[in-house]
């Protein structure tokens, strides 16, 4: 059974913190809070977890995973970023917001989209989230829980715990989520277009 840990959603305690980021870097699969839903997250390079995490969600090899950074230059990072894109993702993060962008070289190849070469990228507006960012020291490799056959996202921890429980190596419950995945903009040729309409607003990318 994974470890269940509970943690402050404004003052995350740095122990527990430090248990979330150690069981990432020891290459286990956590389910942790952001600023839209509940994610399931693993280490940037670890092929084994994502492959789990493939398992847990029946994803296919087209899906597009999300790296989770904490601020903006880590995500200029591992993305090629035209000028105008550059200002747009200032403007907008951290926030509720997955910004499609060309990977760069720093980014695992099985992590990209197959044929574009590119790469979800975005930065939560959570402090649990940017706590173990911080301690983690590097981007998350993330994608929404959401489980085959569910309508909808999973956001009551409990429920999480009797789902999950035997699949995840820790379940991080940080209160309350949203139902609403990210918003999702793709960026790639520097013109913005709204790909998913969830939390964060479209309005400015029309």
């Amino acid at each position: 059974m994974g470890e269940y840990l509970q943690v402050h959603p404004l003052n995350p305690e740095p122990r527990i913190v430090r248990q979330v980021a150690k069981c990432l870097m020891g290459g286990g699969v956590v389910v942790y809070p952001t600023d839209s839903t509940y994610a399931l997250g693993c280490h940037i390079g670890d092929k084994a977890a994502l492959e789990r995490i493939r398992r847990i969600r029946r994803l296919d090899k087209h899906h597009n995973f999300t790296l989770v950074c904490s601020d903006l230059s880590e995500l200029s990072t591992y993305s090629r970023v035209h000028n105008s894109a550059y200002r747009i993702l200032k403007a907008y993060t951290p926030g509720p917001y997955t910004f499609i962008l060309k990977a760069s070289p720093e980014v695992p190849r099985r992590l990209m989209h197959p044929k574009r070469k590119t790469i979800g990228l975005r930065v939560p507006d959570n402090a649990v989230a940017q706590s173990i960012l911080a301690q983690v020291g590097e981007p998350i490799m993330s994608t929404s829980l959401i489980l085959p056959d569910e309508p909808e996202q999973l956001i009551d921890p409990y429920e999480m715990r009797m789902k999950l429980g035997k699949l995840v190596d820790m379940i991080v419950d940080g209160g309350a989520c949203s139902l609403e995945p990210t918003t999702m903009v793709d960026l790639v040729e520097g013109v913005p277009e709204v790909v998913r309409v969830g939390k964060g607003d479209p309005e400015p990318f029309r």
